[in-house]
């Protein structure tokens, strides 16, 4: 469901339905539904490719989130978990690679390390595999491992995680690891939009942890960029209304307490 959700909401998507549209308006072309179903798509595409709009929707599911600060630091060992986004493998033709993380990933591994040096953190669990077993690019929490100990964190404290597919696995394989470590809390690292899902799939899985929320900026737009319809709106859009299909999905799963 997420897949095609994702989809639609992509530049592929956008030209697939107004296509649709198209053919259906040459086919019959007398036909009111046909007509009336090509405008609303632009209509539609239109109001998602607004980036304030769309922007403006992702605050709803960050409120009541803030930096991390020293006055969040529990007392006790403490984990910091680092939830992946994607990773970029690039290949020459005799196989040679270099694998980048996106720009989520990036922000989030910065939070991390950031998070890191404020606590002094045990352990720093770095997570998330490929979403398809045939993708031949690094699984995302092996990347950020590599991107994390070139910041600065120790190699003895960092651990990895690559099997997980969505947040549900990671919570179940990260509560795993975490029962073979003396930890007593957890520092959950994600993108703003991400956090409450991730806050609220990690407790169903018995853990309770405290949120640090990757820095994500928009960019530098012009002004008008926020209020046409383009395709960072598009792309923003999918993010969220990701998350907003994802709440509901694990919730009706109960993977979301």
């Amino acid at each position: 469901m997420t897949a095609l959700v994702s989809h639609l909401l992509s530049s592929g998507g956008v030209i697939f339905v107004l296509l649709a549209a198209a053919l259906w308006v040459w086919r019959r072309p007398g036909s009111p539904h046909a007509r009336r179903w090509i405008i609303a798509s632009a209509m539609l595409y239109s109001v998602l490719g607004c980036y304030a709009l769309s922007y403006a929707t992702g605050r709803v599911l960050v409120i009541g989130f803030r930096p991390f600060t020293t006055a969040d630091i529990p007392a006790g060992a403490t984990a910091v978990v680092v939830l992946g986004s994607g990773t970029f493998s690039a290949r020459d033709w005799d196989d040679g690679r270099i694998d980048v993380l996106d720009r989520a990933s990036a922000s989030r591994a910065l939070e991390a390390f950031r998070v890191f040096k404020m606590t002094d953190a045990a352990w720093v669990i770095a997570s998330g595999g490929l979403i398809r077993p045939d993708d031949f690019d690094e699984p995302n929490g092996r990347t950020m491992r590599d991107v994390l100990a070139r910041l600065g964190v120790p190699a003895p404290r960092l651990l990895v995680e690559t099997e997980s597919t969505n947040t549900h696995d990671e919570a179940v394989i990260v509560r795993d690891m975490l029962k073979t470590l003396p930890v007593q809390h957890v520092i959950l690292v994600t993108s703003d939009i991400h956090m409450r899902r991730s806050l609220g799939t990690f407790r169903a899985q018995g853990i309770t942890a405290v949120p640090a929320i990757a820095r994500q900026d928009p960019g530098d737009m012009p002004w008008f960029a926020w209020i046409v319809p383009t395709e960072a709106g598009i792309s923003h859009a999918s993010d969220v209304w990701h998350e907003l299909f994802g709440l509901l999905y694990y919730f009706v799963r109960g993977w979301y307490r």
